[in-house]
């Protein structure tokens, strides 16, 4: 897995690619993201479909398990993950999964058709709080 933050707060992960150092573990660089105490958003273009890697029991344990001991943080800075999924019927079929992944992560999954719509979305919900306090 890649994880680009050099737009952030617009942090790009990508699962089908390698990661910059693969010394390095994904978990760390996100550990390093939550460390910023910032509030973010991920975004990933690669679709609904993530590839035919099968996670095995035992990275779905240790997903788990850092999962849980990062929830707070995760729940306070991450806003969202925004996936774009060109394909409406992908879309619509992913609704269901989104209500656990939230349960999961705790944070909401948003699906997009479009890379424009991501980012406008992520602004949106980075940017959109603040602007609307700003209006007279």
């Amino acid at each position: 897995m890649q994880i680009d933050a050099s737009q952030f707060p617009l942090v790009w992960m990508r699962f089908n690619a390698l990661g910059t150092d693969p010394d390095v573990s994904p978990f760390a660089e996100f550990e390093s993201l939550l460390a910023r105490k910032e509030i973010f958003v991920l975004l990933n273009d690669e679709g609904l479909d993530k590839g035919d890697h099968e996670h095995s029991p035992e990275e779905k344990r240790q997903t788990s398990l850092w999962m849980k001991g990062h929830k707070r943080e995760l729940r306070a800075f991450v806003k969202a993950a925004i996936y774009i999924e060109p394909n409406t019927a992908k879309r619509l079929a992913i609704k269901a999964l989104a209500v656990v992944y939230e349960k999961f992560w705790g944070y909401p999954m948003l699906m997009v058709a479009t890379k424009g719509g991501a980012l406008a979305l992520a602004q949106q919900l980075l940017f959109g709080e603040q602007l609307g306090e700003r209006a007279p």
